[in-house]
């Protein structure tokens, strides 16, 4: 919730360009923070729900103060202190600190200047000084120093980004083990597969699993791919890309001392106005993300099909009974963790519709629409993170399959007659799939009837795990630990 319905009764007087606003003195923001508690109080959701954006933001000021130091832009104890501010926040001890509603007008101005205020009074408390004693440390002059919320913001909010991306591929990673362990398990136990939600042709348990694990793995190397266009920051541009009230030097010195901190490969925007309106990097994350939640929707999808029943559905497997389901059924058990799954995912969709719409806003030399973008990119990361931990712990690892039942739907399957097409033909293949059909006999039974093939050819040509195989995929033991997340080593 956004922090600003604390009573405080002993404050301080500020001013800025529209006049003087009391802000309670125990705080450590100052009066461009409040003015935006009283302008922005629509979603309720303080910037401070988001740790990885506050952490990132101090690490791009801290860099900031580090550079206009090394180039004698600022006084060294001032930035000595600074970076000591800086450092408390990353640290997580200011938290509470950050009350700005997360939407907000203004392209992320209120929380830069939320930032600016915090570190500001921070490294004047850490001086020997009280807050709001600006003549010492000023927010803008000295913490800001050549910087704009323009090129600060957007930053700080692709560190975010990649800080999220990291847990979610973790996710990602354990998910596939547990997809591939199934697959393991039951590489030759066959069932039927389906298409348009009619019987097709054998597969193999092991084979659906694989393909739930291969979709996780490509979604992996998306993650991986994305990160490099998070790492293209345009410090030192400013306002609108033209670097005004920034030291020429600024930008190239900032860049470095934030590869420095942050251990990224992290270069500057090639056009820095340009830069200024690419939303390409939040673009990219959002898509990489909602095509992940895509994949996951499916398995999702497909386990509760296979589970359907236990007398009227598939009944081709087992999802763990997580709860009763239902209030007047007795016994009655549904796969409420896919469900909760498929949930998560269509919030997913929305956070991409979102971020499609507030990218493709950017008028002229900004885009003033960063702080809805980055918290739904952040708030679909960690729901998509969370559920898939739940998806892969309460379900995806309990699962339990019905082999004689697979089996017998491989068996009685008319569409396996297809395998005796290049035998008989088509027409002749299609009437015993018709006559096997109608009489529930299986298509091996009918052939050995309808045609004079030998009783071994129609076994080797109907044999469901041989038909499953045609390919021979290399199923066991995939292994997902290769795969890294962040740019190629050099």
């Amino acid at each position: 919730m956004v922090g600003n319905d604390t009573i405080h009764t002993v404050t301080r007087k500020e001013h800025d360009c529209i006049g003087y606003m009391d802000v309670p003195k125990d705080v450590y923001w100052g009066i461009h923070t409040q003015r935006a508690l009283g302008n922005f109080t629509v979603s309720r959701i303080a910037d401070s729900t988001h740790p990885q954006l506050m952490r990132a933001y101090a690490t791009v000021k801290r860099a900031c103060a580090e550079a206009n130091d090394e180039l004698g832009l600022i006084d060294h104890d001032k930035a000595r202190l600074i970076v000591a501010a800086c450092r408390d926040v990353e640290n997580g001890e200011l938290a509470d600190q950050f009350p700005v509603d997360v939407l907000q007008g203004g392209a992320g101005t209120s929380t830069n200047m939320n930032m600016n205020e915090v570190i500001a009074n921070r490294a004047l408390e850490l001086g020997g000084h009280p807050k709001g004693d600006y003549g010492f440390i000023h927010p803008n002059d000295d913490v800001n120093h050549s910087q704009s919320t323009n090129d600060t913001y957007p930053a700080a909010c692709k560190l975010a980004l990649i800080d999220a991306i990291g847990p979610l591929a973790e996710e990602t990673k354990k998910l596939t083990r547990a997809f591939h362990d199934l697959a393991d398990k039951h590489t030759n136990d066959v069932t039927i597969g389906r298409t348009q939600l009619q019987d097709a042709v054998p597969m193999t348990y092991g084979q659906e699993f694989h393909a739930f694990a291969s979709f996780l793995k490509s979604d992996l190397l998306a993650l991986e791919h994305v990160v490099p266009q998070l790492t293209t920051l345009n410090l030192g541009a400013t306002a609108i890309g033209t670097g005004i009230c920034a030291d020429l030097r600024f930008r190239t010195t900032a860049t470095r001392h934030l590869a420095a901190i942050t251990g990224l490969p992290i270069t500057a925007a090639s056009d820095p106005v340009a830069a200024m309106t690419d939303m390409s990097g939040y673009i990219a994350t959002s898509q990489t993300v909602k095509n992940l939640a895509i994949h996951l929707k499916k398995a999702a999808d497909d386990l509760r099909l296979l589970n359907s029943g236990p007398h009227t559905g598939f009944d081709d497997l087992n999802v763990p009974a997580r709860q009763a389901g239902s209030s007047i059924m007795p016994g009655k058990v549904n796969p409420v963790i896919p469900e909760c799954v498929n949930q998560c995912c269509f919030m997913v969709f929305g956070m991409d519709t979102t971020v499609t719409w507030a990218a493709s806003e950017g008028q002229l030399q900004l885009n003033a629409f960063d702080p809805v973008i980055i918290h739904e990119l952040l708030n679909g990361i960690e729901l998509l993170t969370r559920a898939m931990a739940m998806f892969r712990e309460r379900c995806v690892s309990g699962i339990t399959i019905n082999a004689s039942m697979g089996r017998r739907y491989a068996e009685y399957s008319p569409s396996i007659a297809a395998a005796l097409n290049g035998a008989i033909g088509y027409e002749h293949a299609a009437d015993i799939a018709q006559e096997a059909a109608n009489d529930n006999r299986t298509v091996r039974d009918v052939a050995g009837e309808r045609t004079d093939l030998p009783a071994s050819t129609l076994d080797e040509l109907l044999d469901p795990i041989a038909l499953s195989r045609r390919l021979r995929p290399d199923l066991p033991g995939a292994s997902v630990d290769g795969y890294r997340l962040g740019p190629p080593p050099a």
